[in-house]
Protein backbone atom coordinates (compact mmCIF):
# COMPACT_ATOMS: atom_id res chain seq x y z
CA UNK A 1 0.00 0.00 0.00
CA UNK A 2 1.11 3.55 -0.71
CA UNK A 3 1.23 5.68 2.44
CA UNK A 4 0.15 9.23 1.75
CA UNK A 5 0.71 12.32 3.86
CA UNK A 6 -2.43 12.65 6.00
CA UNK A 7 -4.30 15.84 6.80
CA UNK A 8 -2.10 17.93 9.07
CA UNK A 9 -4.69 20.18 10.68
CA UNK A 10 -6.71 23.29 10.01
CA UNK A 11 -5.18 25.42 7.26
CA UNK A 12 -2.14 23.14 6.93
CA UNK A 13 -1.65 21.41 3.58
CA UNK A 14 2.12 20.92 3.30
CA UNK A 15 5.34 20.69 5.27
CA UNK A 16 9.05 19.95 5.07
CA UNK A 17 10.56 16.56 5.97
CA UNK A 18 13.06 17.17 8.78
CA UNK A 19 13.88 13.55 9.67
CA UNK A 20 13.10 10.05 8.38
CA UNK A 21 13.03 7.51 11.21
CA UNK A 22 12.82 4.30 9.14
CA UNK A 23 14.71 2.77 6.23
CA UNK A 24 13.78 0.43 3.42
CA UNK A 25 13.44 -3.14 4.69
CA UNK A 26 12.38 -2.12 8.23
CA UNK A 27 9.32 -3.72 9.79
CA UNK A 28 6.94 -1.17 11.28
CA UNK A 29 3.83 -1.37 13.44
CA UNK A 30 0.62 0.58 13.02
CA UNK A 31 1.01 3.94 14.76
CA UNK A 32 4.83 3.88 14.68
CA UNK A 33 6.38 7.20 13.65
CA UNK A 34 7.71 7.08 10.08
CA UNK A 35 9.06 10.60 9.74
CA UNK A 36 8.88 14.06 11.28
CA UNK A 37 7.42 16.95 9.34
CA UNK A 38 7.95 20.67 9.97
CA UNK A 39 4.73 22.58 9.40
CA UNK A 40 4.49 26.25 10.28
CA UNK A 41 6.50 26.45 13.54
CA UNK A 42 5.84 22.91 14.81
CA UNK A 43 7.47 19.55 14.09
CA UNK A 44 4.87 16.78 13.89
CA UNK A 45 5.35 12.98 13.84
CA UNK A 46 3.72 11.17 10.92
CA UNK A 47 2.55 7.69 12.04
CA UNK A 48 2.19 4.56 9.95
CA UNK A 49 -1.46 3.78 9.12
CA UNK A 50 -0.75 0.02 9.15
CA UNK A 51 1.81 -2.64 9.99
CA UNK A 52 4.16 -3.95 7.33
CA UNK A 53 7.61 -3.67 5.79
CA UNK A 54 9.04 -0.48 4.27
CA UNK A 55 9.32 -1.36 0.58
CA UNK A 56 10.29 2.06 -0.72
CA UNK A 57 10.78 5.54 0.72
CA UNK A 58 9.54 8.18 -1.72
CA UNK A 59 10.84 11.34 0.00
CA UNK A 60 14.09 12.59 1.52
CA UNK A 61 14.97 15.03 4.26
CA UNK A 62 14.44 18.61 3.14
CA UNK A 63 11.65 17.72 0.67
CA UNK A 64 8.46 19.77 0.77
CA UNK A 65 5.46 17.43 0.66
CA UNK A 66 1.73 18.10 0.35
CA UNK A 67 -1.31 16.42 1.87
CA UNK A 68 -2.18 13.38 -0.26
CA UNK A 69 1.34 12.93 -1.61
CA UNK A 70 2.85 9.41 -1.37
CA UNK A 71 5.67 9.40 1.19
CA UNK A 72 6.52 5.68 1.19
CA UNK A 73 5.26 2.24 0.20
CA UNK A 74 4.46 -0.56 2.65
CA UNK A 75 4.50 -4.24 1.77
CA UNK A 76 4.62 -7.50 3.71
CA UNK A 77 1.93 -9.66 5.22
CA UNK A 78 -1.67 -9.73 4.00
CA UNK A 79 -2.81 -7.92 7.13
CA UNK A 80 -0.61 -4.96 6.33
CA UNK A 81 -1.58 -4.79 2.67
CA UNK A 82 -5.26 -5.02 3.55
CA UNK A 83 -5.06 -2.20 6.07
CA UNK A 84 -6.80 1.03 5.17
CA UNK A 85 -7.36 4.45 6.69
CA UNK A 86 -10.14 4.78 9.27
CA UNK A 87 -12.40 6.61 6.82
CA UNK A 88 -12.42 5.72 3.13
CA UNK A 89 -13.17 8.54 0.69
CA UNK A 90 -16.32 8.07 -1.38
CA UNK A 91 -15.29 7.07 -4.93
CA UNK A 92 -16.65 8.97 -7.87
CA UNK A 93 -19.63 7.17 -9.49
CA UNK A 94 -18.90 5.75 -12.90
CA UNK A 95 -22.20 4.01 -13.73
CA UNK A 96 -23.83 7.13 -15.13
CA UNK A 97 -22.56 8.74 -18.32
CA UNK A 98 -20.25 11.64 -17.68
CA UNK A 99 -21.79 15.08 -17.90
CA UNK A 100 -20.37 17.70 -20.18
CA UNK A 101 -17.65 19.56 -18.31
CA UNK A 102 -18.25 23.20 -17.39
CA UNK A 103 -15.55 25.83 -17.43
CA UNK A 104 -15.19 27.10 -13.88
CA UNK A 105 -13.04 30.03 -12.93
CA UNK A 106 -10.40 29.07 -10.35
CA UNK A 107 -11.19 30.20 -6.82
CA UNK A 108 -8.96 33.02 -5.54
CA UNK A 109 -6.84 32.19 -2.50
CA UNK A 110 -7.63 33.87 0.80
CA UNK A 111 -5.46 36.80 1.83
CA UNK A 112 -2.12 35.39 2.94
CA UNK A 113 -2.99 31.87 1.71
CA UNK A 114 -0.17 30.31 -0.26
CA UNK A 115 -0.78 28.67 -3.61
CA UNK A 116 -0.01 24.93 -3.79
CA UNK A 117 3.71 24.33 -4.20
CA UNK A 118 4.78 23.71 -7.78
CA UNK A 119 6.20 20.33 -8.61
CA UNK A 120 4.23 18.39 -5.97
CA UNK A 121 1.11 16.32 -6.71
CA UNK A 122 -2.08 17.79 -5.23
CA UNK A 123 -4.97 15.98 -3.63
CA UNK A 124 -7.51 14.67 -6.17
CA UNK A 125 -11.17 15.57 -5.69
CA UNK A 126 -12.04 11.87 -5.91
CA UNK A 127 -10.04 11.22 -2.72
CA UNK A 128 -11.96 13.82 -0.70
CA UNK A 129 -14.23 12.42 2.01
CA UNK A 130 -17.67 13.98 1.48
CA UNK A 131 -21.27 12.68 1.27
CA UNK A 132 -23.07 12.57 -2.12
CA UNK A 133 -25.27 15.58 -1.27
CA UNK A 134 -22.22 17.76 -0.65
CA UNK A 135 -20.59 16.54 -3.88
CA UNK A 136 -23.79 17.31 -5.83
CA UNK A 137 -24.05 20.86 -4.49
CA UNK A 138 -20.33 21.44 -5.10
CA UNK A 139 -20.70 20.30 -8.72
CA UNK A 140 -23.72 22.53 -9.27
CA UNK A 141 -21.88 25.56 -7.88
CA UNK A 142 -18.58 24.76 -9.57
CA UNK A 143 -16.65 24.43 -6.29
CA UNK A 144 -13.38 22.50 -6.10
CA UNK A 145 -13.70 20.30 -3.00
CA UNK A 146 -9.93 20.04 -2.64
CA UNK A 147 -9.99 23.68 -1.52
CA UNK A 148 -12.67 23.15 1.14
CA UNK A 149 -11.62 22.60 4.77
CA UNK A 150 -13.41 19.56 6.25
CA UNK A 151 -14.15 19.84 9.98
CA UNK A 152 -16.12 16.66 10.54
CA UNK A 153 -14.62 13.40 11.80
CA UNK A 154 -11.60 12.32 9.80
CA UNK A 155 -11.56 15.58 7.84
CA UNK A 156 -14.89 14.79 6.15
CA UNK A 157 -16.53 17.75 4.42
CA UNK A 158 -20.06 18.57 5.54
CA UNK A 159 -22.64 20.99 4.20
CA UNK A 160 -21.61 23.49 6.89
CA UNK A 161 -18.02 23.40 5.61
CA UNK A 162 -19.28 24.15 2.11
CA UNK A 163 -21.28 27.10 3.45
CA UNK A 164 -18.23 28.44 5.33
CA UNK A 165 -16.14 28.15 2.17
CA UNK A 166 -18.71 30.10 0.16
CA UNK A 167 -18.87 32.84 2.80
CA UNK A 168 -15.08 33.14 2.72
CA UNK A 169 -15.13 33.52 -1.07
CA UNK A 170 -17.80 36.21 -0.75
CA UNK A 171 -15.69 38.16 1.73
CA UNK A 172 -12.70 37.93 -0.63
CA UNK A 173 -14.78 39.03 -3.63
CA UNK A 174 -16.28 42.08 -1.92
CA UNK A 175 -13.29 43.10 0.23
CA UNK A 176 -11.48 46.32 -0.75
CA UNK A 177 -8.51 45.56 -2.95
CA UNK A 178 -5.14 45.97 -1.26
CA UNK A 179 -3.34 48.77 -3.08
CA UNK A 180 -0.02 48.24 -1.28
CA UNK A 181 0.45 44.76 -2.73
CA UNK A 182 -0.60 45.92 -6.20
CA UNK A 183 1.89 48.75 -6.19
CA UNK A 184 4.75 46.74 -4.70
CA UNK A 185 7.71 46.57 -7.08
CA UNK A 186 9.06 43.13 -7.97
CA UNK A 187 11.86 41.79 -5.80
CA UNK A 188 15.30 42.63 -7.14
CA UNK A 189 18.13 40.12 -6.99
CA UNK A 190 21.42 41.92 -6.31
CA UNK A 191 24.78 40.39 -7.22
CA UNK A 192 26.72 41.21 -4.02
CA UNK A 193 29.72 39.23 -5.26
CA UNK A 194 30.65 42.24 -7.44
CA UNK A 195 32.03 43.90 -4.30
CA UNK A 196 33.68 40.96 -2.59
CA UNK A 197 33.39 37.28 -1.54
CA UNK A 198 29.96 36.10 -0.42
CA UNK A 199 28.27 32.87 0.65
CA UNK A 200 24.62 31.88 0.43
CA UNK A 201 22.48 29.98 2.88
CA UNK A 202 18.81 29.22 2.16
CA UNK A 203 16.27 30.32 4.77
CA UNK A 204 14.93 27.41 6.79
CA UNK A 205 11.24 26.53 6.68
CA UNK A 206 10.80 28.02 10.16
CA UNK A 207 12.65 31.23 9.21
CA UNK A 208 10.39 31.63 6.17
CA UNK A 209 7.31 31.23 8.36
CA UNK A 210 8.65 33.82 10.82
CA UNK A 211 9.44 36.23 7.98
CA UNK A 212 5.97 35.84 6.46
CA UNK A 213 4.20 36.24 9.80
CA UNK A 214 6.27 39.26 10.90
CA UNK A 215 5.70 41.00 7.56
CA UNK A 216 1.96 40.41 7.78
CA UNK A 217 1.79 41.50 11.42
CA UNK A 218 3.78 44.69 10.82
CA UNK A 219 2.06 45.74 7.58
CA UNK A 220 -1.55 45.03 8.63
CA UNK A 221 -1.50 46.33 12.22
CA UNK A 222 -0.87 50.00 13.11
CA UNK A 223 1.62 49.58 15.97
CA UNK A 224 2.17 51.95 18.88
CA UNK A 225 4.54 51.12 21.76
CA UNK A 226 4.14 52.40 25.32
CA UNK A 227 7.24 52.35 27.57
CA UNK A 228 7.59 52.26 31.35
CA UNK A 229 9.56 50.66 34.19
CA UNK A 230 8.41 48.40 37.02
CA UNK A 231 10.08 48.16 40.42
CA UNK A 232 10.70 44.42 40.90
CA UNK A 233 12.88 44.65 44.00
CA UNK A 234 10.28 43.03 46.27
CA UNK A 235 9.49 40.40 43.62
CA UNK A 236 13.13 39.38 43.40
CA UNK A 237 13.37 39.25 47.19
CA UNK A 238 10.45 36.80 47.22
CA UNK A 239 12.07 34.78 44.45
CA UNK A 240 15.37 34.56 46.34
CA UNK A 241 13.60 33.55 49.56
CA UNK A 242 11.61 30.67 48.01
CA UNK A 243 13.99 29.56 45.24
CA UNK A 244 15.35 26.53 47.10
CA UNK A 245 11.88 25.28 48.10
CA UNK A 246 10.72 25.40 44.47
CA UNK A 247 13.83 23.61 43.23
CA UNK A 248 13.31 20.89 45.85
CA UNK A 249 9.96 20.19 44.18
CA UNK A 250 11.34 20.24 40.63
CA UNK A 251 10.59 23.80 39.51
CA UNK A 252 12.81 26.82 38.81
CA UNK A 253 11.31 30.02 40.18
CA UNK A 254 12.28 32.66 37.61
CA UNK A 255 10.84 36.13 37.07
CA UNK A 256 8.45 34.89 34.36
CA UNK A 257 5.80 33.31 36.66
CA UNK A 258 5.53 36.63 38.52
CA UNK A 259 5.23 38.47 35.19
CA UNK A 260 2.45 36.14 34.04
CA UNK A 261 0.56 36.66 37.31
CA UNK A 262 0.90 40.44 37.02
CA UNK A 263 -0.19 40.41 33.37
CA UNK A 264 -3.29 38.29 34.08
CA UNK A 265 -4.28 40.59 36.96
CA UNK A 266 -4.00 43.59 34.63
CA UNK A 267 -5.80 41.89 31.73
CA UNK A 268 -8.78 41.24 33.99
CA UNK A 269 -8.99 44.98 34.67
CA UNK A 270 -8.52 45.83 30.98
CA UNK A 271 -10.28 43.10 28.92
CA UNK A 272 -9.78 45.03 25.67
CA UNK A 273 -6.13 43.92 25.73
CA UNK A 274 -7.27 40.27 25.85
CA UNK A 275 -9.39 40.63 22.72
CA UNK A 276 -9.06 40.18 18.95
CA UNK A 277 -10.39 42.12 15.99
CA UNK A 278 -12.56 40.22 13.52
CA UNK A 279 -11.57 42.09 10.37
CA UNK A 280 -14.30 40.42 8.31
CA UNK A 281 -17.18 41.62 10.50
CA UNK A 282 -15.64 44.67 12.17
CA UNK A 283 -16.31 43.22 15.62
CA UNK A 284 -14.04 43.09 18.68
CA UNK A 285 -14.06 39.63 20.25
CA UNK A 286 -13.56 39.65 24.03
CA UNK A 287 -12.20 36.38 25.42
CA UNK A 288 -13.12 35.03 28.84
CA UNK A 289 -9.98 32.90 29.03
CA UNK A 290 -6.33 33.80 29.49
CA UNK A 291 -3.98 31.80 27.25
CA UNK A 292 -0.61 33.57 27.30
CA UNK A 293 1.99 33.11 24.59
CA UNK A 294 5.57 32.95 25.88
CA UNK A 295 8.20 33.78 23.25
CA UNK A 296 11.08 31.29 23.30
CA UNK A 297 14.44 31.97 21.64
CA UNK A 298 15.57 28.71 19.97
CA UNK A 299 18.47 27.82 17.67
CA UNK A 300 15.99 27.50 14.82
CA UNK A 301 14.25 30.83 15.50
CA UNK A 302 11.51 32.42 17.59
CA UNK A 303 8.74 30.06 18.73
CA UNK A 304 5.73 31.14 20.85
CA UNK A 305 4.04 28.23 22.64
CA UNK A 306 0.84 29.04 24.51
CA UNK A 307 0.34 28.50 28.24
CA UNK A 308 -3.37 27.72 28.74
CA UNK A 309 -5.59 28.97 31.57
CA UNK A 310 -2.82 31.07 33.10
CA UNK A 311 -5.32 32.68 35.48
CA UNK A 312 -6.07 29.34 37.13
CA UNK A 313 -2.49 28.39 38.01
CA UNK A 314 -0.33 29.02 41.08
CA UNK A 315 3.19 30.43 40.92
CA UNK A 316 4.55 26.90 41.33
CA UNK A 317 2.41 25.55 38.47
CA UNK A 318 3.40 28.46 36.25
CA UNK A 319 7.08 27.99 37.06
CA UNK A 320 6.94 24.30 36.16
CA UNK A 321 4.86 24.69 33.00
CA UNK A 322 6.85 27.64 31.62
CA UNK A 323 10.08 25.68 32.02
CA UNK A 324 8.60 22.57 30.38
CA UNK A 325 7.08 24.55 27.50
CA UNK A 326 10.34 26.37 26.83
CA UNK A 327 12.34 23.12 26.88
CA UNK A 328 9.98 21.44 24.42
CA UNK A 329 10.01 24.51 22.18
CA UNK A 330 13.82 24.46 22.06
CA UNK A 331 13.70 20.74 21.21
CA UNK A 332 11.01 21.41 18.54
CA UNK A 333 8.61 19.12 20.37
CA UNK A 334 5.63 21.47 20.66
CA UNK A 335 2.61 20.61 18.52
CA UNK A 336 0.95 23.00 16.07
CA UNK A 337 -2.06 23.21 18.40
CA UNK A 338 0.18 24.40 21.25
CA UNK A 339 1.14 27.41 19.12
CA UNK A 340 -2.45 28.52 18.59
CA UNK A 341 -5.17 30.18 20.65
CA UNK A 342 -3.07 32.75 22.51
CA UNK A 343 -4.78 35.88 23.84
CA UNK A 344 -1.70 37.96 24.80
CA UNK A 345 2.04 37.42 24.32
CA UNK A 346 5.06 38.08 26.55
CA UNK A 347 8.55 38.43 25.05
CA UNK A 348 11.45 38.54 27.52
CA UNK A 349 14.91 39.63 26.33
CA UNK A 350 16.20 40.31 29.84
CA UNK A 351 17.97 36.99 30.14
CA UNK A 352 19.96 37.76 26.99
CA UNK A 353 20.82 41.26 28.17
CA UNK A 354 18.60 43.39 25.95
CA UNK A 355 17.08 46.62 27.27
CA UNK A 356 14.20 48.49 25.61
CA UNK A 357 12.78 47.20 22.33
CA UNK A 358 9.53 47.41 20.36
CA UNK A 359 7.92 43.96 20.07
CA UNK A 360 5.70 43.15 17.07
CA UNK A 361 2.12 42.13 17.87
CA UNK A 362 1.32 38.44 17.39
CA UNK A 363 -1.76 38.58 15.16
CA UNK A 364 -4.71 38.04 15.81
CA UNK A 365 -3.88 39.35 19.30
CA UNK A 366 -4.04 43.10 19.86
CA UNK A 367 -1.14 43.61 22.28
CA UNK A 368 2.23 42.21 23.33
CA UNK A 369 4.50 42.92 26.30
CA UNK A 370 8.27 43.15 25.90
CA UNK A 371 10.60 42.82 28.91
CA UNK A 372 14.17 44.08 29.05
CA UNK A 373 17.03 43.51 31.48
CA UNK A 374 16.36 44.55 35.07
CA UNK A 375 18.94 47.07 36.34
CA UNK A 376 19.66 48.75 39.65
CA UNK A 377 18.75 52.43 39.47
CA UNK A 378 18.61 55.29 41.97
CA UNK A 379 14.91 55.86 42.70
CA UNK A 380 13.29 58.50 44.89
CA UNK A 381 10.94 56.90 47.46
CA UNK A 382 9.39 58.98 50.22
CA UNK A 383 11.87 61.79 49.49
CA UNK A 384 14.83 59.41 49.81
CA UNK A 385 17.06 58.05 47.05
CA UNK A 386 17.24 54.26 47.15
CA UNK A 387 18.77 51.63 44.83
CA UNK A 388 15.87 49.70 43.26
CA UNK A 389 15.82 46.95 40.64
CA UNK A 390 13.87 48.39 37.69
CA UNK A 391 12.44 46.29 34.86
CA UNK A 392 11.99 47.96 31.41
CA UNK A 393 8.50 47.37 29.94
CA UNK A 394 7.40 47.87 26.33
CA UNK A 395 3.71 47.44 25.49
CA UNK A 396 2.95 47.35 21.75
CA UNK A 397 -0.74 47.62 20.89
CA UNK A 398 -3.06 47.66 17.88
CA UNK A 399 -4.17 51.28 17.43
CA UNK A 400 -7.27 50.17 15.50
CA UNK A 401 -8.62 48.68 18.73
CA UNK A 402 -6.75 50.45 21.54
CA UNK A 403 -6.14 54.15 22.11
CA UNK A 404 -3.18 55.71 23.90
CA UNK A 405 -5.16 56.51 27.04
CA UNK A 406 -6.21 52.89 27.47
CA UNK A 407 -2.61 51.74 26.93
CA UNK A 408 -1.31 54.21 29.52
CA UNK A 409 -3.86 53.03 32.10
CA UNK A 410 -2.98 49.39 31.35
CA UNK A 411 0.75 49.86 31.90
CA UNK A 412 0.19 51.93 35.07
CA UNK A 413 -1.87 49.09 36.54
CA UNK A 414 0.71 46.55 35.36
CA UNK A 415 3.51 48.44 37.13
CA UNK A 416 1.39 48.52 40.29
CA UNK A 417 0.71 44.75 40.06
CA UNK A 418 4.44 44.00 40.43
CA UNK A 419 4.41 45.60 43.86
CA UNK A 420 1.37 43.71 45.15
CA UNK A 421 2.70 40.17 45.47
CA UNK A 422 2.22 38.70 48.94
CA UNK A 423 4.28 36.15 50.87
CA UNK A 424 1.31 33.75 50.72
CA UNK A 425 1.31 33.71 46.91
CA UNK A 426 4.94 32.63 46.71
CA UNK A 427 5.02 30.21 49.64
CA UNK A 428 4.60 26.51 48.87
Amino acid sequence: MDVKLPKLGEGADSGVVVSILVKEGDSVQEGQTLLELENEKAVAPIPSPASGVIARIRVKEGDKVSVGQVILTLSGDDKASAASPKEEPIPAKSAKPAKKARLVQPEPPASGEAEPAAGFPQQSEDTIAAPPAVRRVARELGIDLTRVEGTERGGRIGMGDLRTHLQRLQRIAFAPKATAAAGKPPAESIDFSKWGPVSRKPMSQLRQVIARRMTENWTTIPHVTQFDEADISSVMDLRKKHLAAYEAKGARLTLMPFVIKAVVTTLKKHPLFNSSLDEATGEVIFKDYFHLGVAVDTEAGLIVPVLRQADQKSLFQLAKEVEELAARARDRKVSLEELKGGTFTISNQGGIGGAQFTPIINKPEVAILGLGRGMLRPVVREKKIEPRLMLPLALSYDHRVIDGGAAARFIVDLVAAFGQFSEAEAKL
